[in-house]
């Protein structure tokens, strides 16, 4: 059973900056998207930001309208790492994040995975992120 781990979260101020890290296991000579998802208390799990992984080096990054311009998505192929960096953070980014992959054979399925992120289907824990003053 593939296993997602988080790390990074944490209570900050509003403008503040977070780093998230998610280990995940190898897929070697496969297609995968590997995504951020968060829930905020009382909603519906959102996709924030993912990334398609290609065979070799190719890669692709997909965000959401909130992301955009924030949050940078990343990953570290040699650690099997992926990271989430967020800057600007505002009380609505309060939840909890998940890390979540899942098979995907081409860049526009990851960006559908990111919007309809219920279809991921290996999931972290996830770790808490809090922005309040």
């Amino acid at each position: 059973q593939a296993h997602l781990a988080e790390s990074g979260g944490g209570s900050v101020q509003p403008g503040g900056s977070l780093r998230l890290s998610c280990d995940y296991p190898g897929y070697p000579n496969s297609r995968v998207c590997l995504g951020w998802v968060r829930q905020a208390p009382g909603k519906e799990r959102e996709g924030v930001a993912a990334i398609w992984i290609g065979l070799g080096s190719t890669y692709y990054v997909h965000y959401s309208p909130s992301a955009v311009g924030r949050f940078t998505i990343s990953r570290d192929y040699d650690k099997n790492s992926m990271y989430l960096q967020m800057n600007n953070l505002k009380p609505e980014d309060t939840g909890t994040y998940y890390c979540a992959a899942a098979r995907a054979d081409d860049t526009g399925s990851c960006y559908r995975l990111n919007n309809q992120p219920a279809d991921f289907d290996i999931w972290g824990q996830g770790t808490q992120v809090a922005v309040s003053s």
